[in-house]
């Protein structure tokens, strides 16, 4: 018979507190998602309030002294409501440095208020229209048409097929559909309603201001738009019997039509990016500041803060729960910056080059670099330059931009991808237009230069850059 026994062992588990989980998300969040959701904890807890302020941020000094009082204000009434709260460990180290905490804005403000309303194609077109001295029925197959253009402001729809049958009687005749064509391809932007980009372009040819020019142009959209996408010029000019210079200018010309007039109204792929940090030289030296306009500004409301305290009661745990979730949002605020400045100061400080140069001087660099150099993990580092920007004098980048692994040329030194991809930008910047450089070419020119880079490492930079192949940057 087989008999029960206990036996006891110890061992050790790491378990992550819901404290720390929320930490962590917050360090993860971009600027936008963050200053969200401390509006909500403003909206739903009576222990915080807003900051208000009315001091305009230039400097160093300014943003030290919103840190101190926001660390203040962190540590205002300390002192645990309960034995648990205060033994959660802090999801980052202690930096060794103070960041800062605060930010310049009004709780009555934001930046979403300022966002315009926006206008589709579909509403820009509508709108044009609706002021036109039209018939109902004209009306109606030209608002048909309007809703059928695709986001590029193509018609690909046939017309008889606009329109369900008998939603008008008599029947449209083809006359009438022609007609409100014309109607819509009339609106503004010129090329709108076009079958195919030759049509879309030959709307768009009165633009030309030189009538010759436009001619030729002209030509060349009707008959020959293959040639011209492949850049073959010498070809055209042999066709059309006119010189090489001419068929440049006319070609030249039509770049500059737009072959997707959709996206001049109602475009929502442009994204705009509101930096974290900003760096900018002064005296010699590169400084680094928070952008304090992404900084939520946040304190605790001392007035109803004591007056819990002076008449906190057993039947107030709701309320002692708000105080502590106020205490974590300050705190929250307080390291997910402090956080955030530090990391940023390490990238520059290993980056100055870059800074100074321009994308050839980047030195190779990894997140276990700058963890190792503050004491954090890793994974601190990789959630604090998520979705987090930095503003340069060289432009706007994600601070992963500044992350890259190293190469190691022929002679020993390491070099970074992104310089690497720096210097194929400007070889083919460099390069003859009649004799652009292949993907083949560009990577024996960096191995004469001591850079052994694979062909489809070459190709991928190129690709990231958004330059076309070399057949499509020759001119024939």
């Amino acid at each position: 018979m087989t008999g029960m026994h206990m036996n006891i062992a110890q061992r050790q588990n790491s378990s992550v507190s819901p404290r720390l989980q929320q930490a962590v998300r917050l360090l993860q969040m971009s600027s936008l998602d963050f200053a969200a959701m401390v509006r909500a904890s403003l909206s739903r807890n009576p222990f915080l309030e807003a900051e208000e302020s009315d001091e305009t941020d230039d400097g160093a000094e300014v943003l030290a002294a919103e840190a101190d009082s926001a660390q203040q204000q962190a540590q205002a009434l300390d002192g645990p409501l309960d034995d648990t709260a205060e033994d959660e460990h802090d999801p980052w180290q202690s930096p060794a440095t103070g960041g800062t905490q605060s930010s310049s804005g009004d709780e009555d403000f934001s930046a979403l208020d300022s966002a315009r309303v926006q206008t589709t194609l579909g509403d820009h077109l509508r709108g044009q229209l609706n002021v036109l001295n039209l018939t109902a029925r004209d009306r109606a197959l030209a608002g048909a048409i309007v809703e059928a253009l695709d986001d590029d402001g193509y018609l690909r729809v046939p017309l008889d097929q606009l329109l369900d049958d008998g939603a008008l009687s008599p029947a449209p005749a083809d006359d009438e559909w022609r007609i409100a064509l014309r109607r819509v391809q009339a609106l503004d932007p010129a090329g709108v309603g076009a079958r195919s980009v030759a049509e879309c372009l030959q709307r768009q040819l009165p633009a030309i201001a030189n009538a010759p020019l436009r001619a030729l142009a002209a030509r060349i959209v009707a008959d020959h738009l293959a040639a011209l996408a492949a850049r073959q010029l010498r070809g055209l000019a042999g066709l059309l019997g006119e010189p090489l210079e001419r068929i440049e200018a006319a070609c030249d010309a039509i770049r500059r039509l737009d072959p997707r007039p959709g996206w001049r109204v109602g475009s929502a792929s442009a994204a705009y990016v509101v930096p974290d940090v900003i760096v900018r030289k002064r005296h010699g030296v590169w400084r680094v500041r928070l952008n304090p306009a992404v900084m939520p500004r946040v304190r605790m409301n001392q007035h109803y803060a004591q007056l819990f305290r002076a008449h906190r009661t057993a039947q107030h745990r709701e309320m002692a729960g708000q105080l502590q979730d106020a205490r974590w949002t300050l705190r929250n605020v307080e390291q997910r910056f402090a956080t955030i400045q530090q990391i940023a100061e390490a990238i520059v400080r290993r980056q100055s080059h870059f800074l100074e140069f321009g994308a050839m001087a980047m030195k190779p660099m990894g997140l276990r670099d700058i963890a190792d150099e503050l004491g954090v993990h890793e994974s601190t580092v990789s959630r604090a330059t998520h979705d987090k920007y930095m503003a340069t004098p060289l432009g706007v980048f994600e601070l992963k931009h500044f992350f890259s692994r190293a190469m190691i040329s022929t002679n020993g030194r390491a070099c970074s991808g992104t310089a690497i991809r720096g210097l194929v930008e400007e070889m083919i910047h460099a390069e003859g237009a009649h004799a652009p450089l292949s993907d083949a070419a560009i990577t024996r020119q960096l191995a004469e230069q001591g850079l052994v880079v694979a062909r489809r490492t070459v190709t991928k930079y190129r690709q990231m850059l958004r330059i076309d192949a070399v057949e499509k940057r020759r001119r024939a």
